[in-house]
């Protein structure tokens, strides 16, 4: 490892990798994120957790690409995974690591998904997961949290507060840090997400890639793995990344537009995966989308509800606020012609909207009407 604008950053001798990391042995890795344990950074003897993390779905949204009028969308579904989020990429790598150092007490703060998402991989592990979340979390995260068997600590404050306590409290008790703003580790489990589009693209790979955007973590990760495949050969090239932030929690993109580095900002928006007004990974993510000519855009909450509403009724998926931000971005993208009517574009979709229904009651159109159990009754109610 070695330090990156202030942040470690796992690095990797790819001419050893490569004769290990194959079109051969791929294909006959298991399909899963551990098929590029090759460059993981595990020791070859770490136990993993036995629910099968990764190898999410890419399928076409013929919808989409009609409705915004674009040669093509993909939606990579990271709902898919165990726990119900691209989260438990990084909480398998950070909980395997913990378990092979010999330390049973994991922490980490979140906004929810990560929370919930080390809780089912520290389970699979036996280790303790202590959790700080802010006290507004979603009811079906904490429910995650807690059937999982971590000790949940509901903060009454923001997600900066958490977090504070989280590395507080991992340096007096000794607990393993989780937090992917500080542990690098936690990002190659993320890298996976763009190792994984690399290769189930091939070379129909997309011309550009949309990723929420709170820490910066995500984005950075999947931009990293985009490009070690493309260095190893297992891809023609890398697309372009834009990460999308809601209009209420948008430190980055400030940045960006500005030409400046972050400054905290105060937070306000339902998509509570991407609610960080103080991104610790934030330099990471500006790197990866400047290197790839892209870009970041804002969208609101509403726009997220209606893409709630779009993608469940249009191509049948449901995702969580966050997880829409992409969908969201696609006619702002439009509009704005940073992607282009020729281009193919893939959305990473970072949560299952089972994570936070109550967002969705407030999108949902139709609404339920309760009838007597007769044959005259549902005649009634149609009319």
């Amino acid at each position: 490892m070695c330090g990156l604008d202030g942040i470690l950053d796992v690095l990797y001798d790819y001419d050893a990798v490569r004769p290990a990391l194959t079109r051969e042995t791929l294909a006959a890795a298991p399909r899963t994120q551990w098929r590029y344990r090759p460059l993981l950074p595990l020791p070859a003897t770490a136990a993993l957790p036995t629910a099968p993390v990764g190898w999410t779905p890419v399928f076409d949204a013929p919808p989409l690409a009609a409705r915004f009028g674009l040669a093509g969308v993909l939606l990579k579904d990271e709902g898919r995974n165990p726990t119900g989020s691209l989260k438990d990429r990084a909480s398998s790598v950070g909980a395997a690591h913990a378990a092979a150092s010999a330390c049973r007490q994991i922490t980490c703060a979140s906004t929810g998904n990560a929370a919930s998402s080390l809780a089912g991989m520290s389970a699979q592990l036996g280790l303790q997961a202590f959790i700080f979340v802010p006290a507004s979390v979603s009811q079906a995260k904490l429910t995650q949290m807690l059937i999982h068997g971590a000790r949940v600590f509901l903060v009454r404050g923001t997600y900066e507060d958490a977090f504070a306590l989280s590395m507080g409290a991992s340096e007096r008790f000794g607990w393993y840090n989780r937090n992917s703003a500080i542990n690098p580790l936690l990002v190659e489990g993320k890298k996976t997400a763009g190792l994984e589009i690399a290769e189930q693209t091939g070379p129909d790979l997309p011309d550009v890639v949309v990723v929420p955007l709170g820490d910066g973590c995500t984005l950075a990760g999947t931009w990293k793995g985009l490009r070690e495949m493309h260095a190893l050969g297992l891809s023609p090239r890398v697309p372009r990344m834009i990460g999308v932030q809601a209009s209420g929690a948008a430190p980055i993109a400030a940045a960006l537009a500005e030409d400046r580095d972050v400054t905290p900002v105060p937070v306000q928006t339902i998509a509570d995966g991407i609610a960080v007004g103080t991104p610790r990974n934030w330099r990471k993510a500006l790197n990866a989308v400047r290197a790839s000519g892209g870009t970041i855009v804002t969208v609101r909450d509403e726009e997220i509800l209606d893409a709630m509403r779009l993608l469940a009724e249009a191509v049948g998926v449901w995702a969580e606020p966050a997880a829409l931000a992409g969908v969201a971005a696609l006619p702002v993208l439009r509009e704005a012609g940073l992607v282009g009517r020729s281009e193919r574009v893939l959305v990473l979709l970072t949560g299952h909207g089972l994570k936070d229904p109550a967002a969705a009651r407030g999108a949902a159109g139709g609404r339920a009407v309760e009838i007597e159990a007769t044959a005259e009754a549902v005649e009634e109610a149609l009319r």
